[in-house]
């Protein structure tokens, strides 16, 4: 491995080091540190919290929280929450405690995980552009000095602005495409900010909330890494960049041999979701996991979210009935009068707002269900392809050690 740079520091656990030495993978340089190129992606509800990101940064990948919703995690947070979203008359009573809430749960969920890190990898937090309290939970995690922020479902032009008082903090959004790159790097340059790295993340092979306008574009060439990666290298080239952004692929990595062809596109580092929520250290359910693990590419379906997007899960029974059932809920689509989850949930609610061609669900219900294993009323996102340990439940550990290995096998 080449010496350090000045100004890098090492924040590889050593035993990892040495497996990526001998991987012939190049390391992720971030923000001052010098990272494995694996990054855990954010997964909500629940599913990426501090057990999980923290244990991803103890081995020096870059583990990631998810914002949403994160007072589940905390008993005494859900009983002085419990029942006030549907206290008749009482939603913007129960909306701002509800919200103080969950801003207090990415607090302790921050500190937890940087306990858990032991000072090596990077933290990360994801929010939604997409839910109401977007701004806040950016501003509560730099406070609370998350390492980086990262940013999907909607374009976060707003970010560098949030962010102006924390320079220290890495802005990361995520989007599908070139132009999606060449727009966000051109609007942020102009409020003297650039992206510290950004995730192309792959609709046809990514899991939850895709990055596409509809279903019938999840196929689209253009978002094929073969193509998004070096376009996007050469804007960043031809629009005189000087310093380098890293570009991290996100969808379908399975292997060393994934990582390091992506690399010889010009990424510098992969996300993965699904083989990370199912590791022993994931912080949903052990019914949870067994449902992603156990899913085949043939047991997931395609659909419209409630947030407007193309979304992939895994055809449980809830979802086969929603989806069974779709036509008649559009064919009557109208505003609720009152929603039920006055709290931090979508801006925009496909069920809430009667929205015609969104999804007819309540999200929350769906993932906080599929958070506690209940297949029955559950929606489980997951990634395309099959995982690097089958169907068994490994480590943390276990998952980073293999996909550093030349040629270790993957299940069929």
């Amino acid at each position: 491995m080449p010496p350090l740079l000045p100004g890098v520091v090492d924040a590889i656990e050593p035993r990892l080091a040495m497996l990526l030495e001998r991987s012939g993978l190049a390391p992720l340089v971030l923000r001052g540190r010098r990272l494995l190129p694996i990054v855990q992606g954010g997964m909500g509800v629940g599913v990426s919290a501090h057990k999980l990101a923290g244990s991803v940064a103890a081995l020096g990948g870059v583990g990631t929280i998810s914002s949403v919703d994160l007072r589940r995690h905390h008993p005494d947070l859900m009983e002085r929450t419990q029942g006030l979203a549907t206290v008749p008359g009482g939603d913007a009573a129960a909306k701002a405690a509800i919200d103080a809430a969950n801003l207090e749960a990415i607090g302790r969920e921050i500190a937890l995980a940087r306990e858990r890190s032991q000072g090596r990898g990077l933290l990360a937090i994801n929010v939604m552009r997409a839910v109401a309290e977007y701004a806040a939970s950016v501003k509560k995690a730099l406070e609370c000095g998350i390492d980086a922020v990262v940013v999907g479902a909607g374009l976060p032009l707003d970010l560098p602005d949030l962010a102006a008082e924390h320079p220290q903090a890495a802005l990361v959004p995520i989007l599908s495409d070139a132009r999606g790159v060449q727009l966000i790097v051109k609007k942020w340059e102009r409020k003297k900010r650039l992206p510290d790295a950004i995730v192309i993340e792959h609709p046809r092979l990514a899991g939850g909330h895709l990055g596409a306008a509809k279903i019938a574009d999840l196929g689209d060439p253009r978002f094929d890494f073969e193509n998004v990666i070096p376009a996007s290298r050469e804007f960043l080239k031809s629009a005189g960049i000087e310093r380098e952004i890293p570009l991290i692929a996100a969808g379908g990595i399975r292997t060393q041999a994934d990582i390091a062809r992506l690399q010889s596109l010009g990424a510098a580092a992969v996300q993965l979701g699904t083989p990370f929520a199912v590791t022993e250290e994931g912080d949903a359910s052990d019914a949870f996991k067994q449902v992603l693990a156990g899913a085949r590419d043939e047991d997931m379906v395609e659909f419209t979210s409630v947030a407007g997007l193309p979304a992939r899960a895994v055809a449980t029974p809830w979802l086969r009935a929603y989806l069974k059932i779709e036509d008649r809920l559009q064919a009557v689509v109208h505003a609720k009068s009152r929603c039920t989850k006055a709290f931090d949930c979508l801006a925009q609610c496909g069920l809430r707002d009667g929205l015609k061609g969104w999804g007819q669900f309540c999200i929350d219900n769906q993932l906080a269900a599929a958070l506690r294993g209940d297949v029955k009323k559950g929606l489980f996102f997951r990634g395309a392809g099959a995982l690097p340990f089958g169907d068994q439940i490994r480590s943390v550990r276990e998952l980073m050690e293999r996909l550093l290995t030349v040629n270790a096998a993957v299940p069929a």
